[in-house]
C-alpha cells in the first residue's frame, strides 16, 4: 500500500544528491523525459548518497566493498520537460547488517511538482567473493546517521510495501 505523496516542502528536508537540467537530448517521441534518463539521473544520486556515507570510488577500490541493487521500485508522477529543473532527495527507511532500504524522490524545482520515486534496496558485498556481506562498520556508523535522522521526520515515506531491507 503506498502512502500519501509528501509535499515539496517535505521533500526539502532530505539531502539532495544530484540537480541536473534536463536536455532536449532526454526526451523522447512524447516530448517528455525518457525513462532511461530518469534512471540514469537516480543513478547520479545513488552514487552521491554512498559517497555521503563513506562508499566512495577510492573506498571500493581500497577495499573489498561493493553495492549491488538488488530490488528496485520506481513511480512516475509527473512529465518532465526539457529545460526543467529536477533535483533528487533522498530518504533512508532502514538497514540490516547487509542491506540498505532508501527511497530517491525526483522534484521538478521548476514546476514545484514530485515527478518521479524510486524504491530502491541494495546489499553491501565483498567484491572478491561476489556476494552479500555486512557492511564495515564505519560505514554502518554513518548509514545508522541518516536512518536515525530520518526516523524523526514527521511524514511517512510513500513506500510500495512489499519490499525489506
Amino acid at each position: 500500500m503506498i502512502m500519501k505523496e509528501p509535499t515539496p516542502t517535505q521533500i526539502q528536508q532530505l539531502p539532495c544528491f544530484h540537480r541536473a537540467t534536463i536536455p532536449e537530448a532526454y526526451l523522447d517521441v512524447m516530448g517528455h523525459m525518457n525513462i532511461r534518463h530518469y534512471m540514469g539521473l537516480f543513478d547520479e544520486a545513488a552514487w552521491g548518497f554512498f559517497h555521503a556515507f563513506g562508499m566512495t570510488e577510492q573506498f571500493i577500490l581500497n577495499s573489498s566493498s561493493a553495492a549491488f541493487a538488488l530490488e528496485h521500485h520506481v513511480r512516475y508522477l509527473a512529465e518532465v520537460h526539457v529545460g526543467e529543473m529536477v533535483a533528487i532527495h533522498t530518504r533512508v527507511n532502514g538497514r540490516t547488517a547487509k542491506r540498505l532500504h532508501f527511497i530517491h524522490f525526483m522534484l521538478n524545482e521548476t514546476t514545484g511538482k514530485l515527478a518521479a520515486t524510486l524504491e530502491v534496496i541494495a546489499s553491501h558485498a565483498n567484491r572478491d567473493t561476489r556476494r552479500t556481506s555486512p557492511f564495515p562498520d564505519e560505514i554502518a556508523a554513518q548509514i545508522d546517521q541518516f536512518v536515525a535522522e530520518h526516523s524523526i521526520l514527521d511524514w511517512a515515506a510513500p513506500l510500495c510495501g512489499v519490499m525489506r531491507p
